[in-house]
């Protein structure tokens, strides 16, 4: 579903940035380390090896993407970035248990704001994006048998700032960090009542956090 959610948004940013395609257009090319944390899990389990495993996590790893920018005024740009992480799952607690390969994909149509004017050599910018991020499904051998854990796909926002260098009109170099978090689950935290809207069951939202240090290429036309 968030696929297609996300297909719909980029093709209402795209129509709504029509008139900006013959002024300014931007295609882009990354590449950088990833941050990565997990969630806590419901319960704690006491695995084979006697150890206590209470979280999930990604681990840091490489990360790579690209995006394409639609320069709607001097100021404002709005586009589509993607951006794949090649990470590993693990089990967290009183040991580290890697389980198996994991892919983490973002999907974010996002709005920029740059500084400077269009033909500047150095812009510096800062971009907010909504959109989903994908866990690819992930296979381990366990119990003398080889299992699956299926992938899932979630909503996320995406944070970002950053400047870009160009050497020459149409050509430069881009430096940034981006912070991407995911909701993953609830918990039930509790109970809360109030006088007048009586009482109701409170939770504790968890997020998987990737924070993206890249540097890549950008060219402009």
């Amino acid at each position: 579903m968030w696929k297609q959610a996300t297909g719909l948004l980029l093709v209402g940013v795209l129509w709504s940035a029509t008139p900006a395609f013959a002024q300014k257009v931007e295609i882009m090319g990354l590449f950088g380390w990833t941050l990565s944390d997990g969630v806590e899990t419901d319960t704690a389990i006491l695995a084979g090896d006697g150890n206590i495993y209470d979280a999930i996590d990604t681990k840091d790893s490489s990360s790579w993407g690209f995006g394409a920018g639609f320069h709607v005024n001097e100021r404002f740009e709005v586009g589509f970035l993607f951006n794949q992480q090649m990470s590993t799952l693990s089990a967290e607690g009183t040991n580290t248990l890697d389980i198996g390969d994991l892919n983490v994909y973002s999907y974010h149509p996002y709005v920029a704001f740059n500084f400077g004017e269009m033909g500047a050599r150095i812009r510096p910018y800062l971009m907010i994006g909504i959109g989903a991020t994908h866990f690819s499904s992930v296979d381990f051998f366990a119990l003398g048998a080889q299992r699956t854990i299926p992938g899932e796909t979630q909503f996320s926002t995406t944070w970002g700032a950053g400047v870009k260098v160009y050497p020459s009109p149409h050509f430069g170099v881009r430096f940034g960090a981006q912070w991407t978090p995911t909701y993953i689950k609830t918990d039930a935290e509790g109970w809360w009542c109030d006088p007048y809207w009586g009482c109701y069951l409170t939770g504790d939202p968890q997020y998987s956090n990737q924070f993206q240090i890249s540097g890549g290429v950008t060219t402009r036309f």
